[in-house]
């Protein structure tokens, strides 16, 4: 059993999964899975419950007892659950929003193209396929798109965005500490949409830096 479960829980890691968290935003989404998954299994262990008993032992119900598990089990029980549900989906949620009233720092623009990623940086230097972030800090990327519609999605460190054509959307990234994450275009783009994935490199402070000086010497 316990190597069942471990084998179960390996599909939870990796560079692109949402449940192995580097920063708050990402906590926050693995969180609410986790919190979904439970309180959906413990829906179904109700129910699943009472539909063993109504069908091989009915003689315990009765027909009073029969309407108390129809009104705790079928009501009461999902109805409470639903509305934990929600709550922890607004309070977790809340993490996710960018502030406009509280921009971090620094600024990044991310541009989608069929079928490359273009991250602009303060001061003018440019990157493709590679974004380069600060660890430990809170970094803002405006999502847009220079063709069809396509979405930003570092799954280890925040949600997912739409790059629409036309349109500036936000997302607030974090890295708790510095590393390598992958990062993928998750809207269907075209025939290639699968070669559109990216990499986030986080750094710290002084070696984004030196980071970004050299892409711009680069692009000299």
């Amino acid at each position: 059993m316990a190597l069942l479960s471990a084998f179960a829980l390996s599909g939870c890691a990796g560079n692109l999964s949402a449940l192995s968290p580097a920063g708050p935003s990402a906590s926050a989404i693995a969180m609410l899975w986790w919190i979904m998954l439970f309180a959906g299994f413990a829906i179904f262990a109700a129910t699943t419950m009472a539909l063993a008993v109504a069908w091989w032992r009915p003689a315990w119900l009765g027909q009073r007892r029969s309407r108390t598990l129809i009104l705790w089990g079928g009501l009461v029980l999902p109805s409470a659950i639903l509305v934990a549900l929600v709550g922890s989906a607004f309070a977790l949620g809340e993490r996710l929003l960018v502030r406009r009233d509280a921009p971090a720092r620094i600024q990044i623009e991310a541009v989608a193209r069929q079928w490359q990623w273009e991250f602009r940086y303060p001061g003018g230097s440019t990157s493709l396929d590679i974004l380069h972030l600060p660890a430990g800090e809170d970094v803002d990327l405006v999502v847009t798109t220079e063709d069809v519609i396509h979405s930003l999605w570092v799954p280890r460190l925040g949600g997912k965005i739409d790059a629409i054509p036309g349109h500036r959307n936000r997302i607030r990234l974090h890295a708790d500490v510095p590393g390598r994450f992958g990062g993928i275009c998750a809207e269907f783009c075209g025939e290639r949409h699968a070669e559109m994935h990216f990499s986030v490199e986080a750094h710290e402070e002084p070696a984004f830096m030196n980071q970004l000086q050299q892409l711009g010497r680069n692009d000299l």
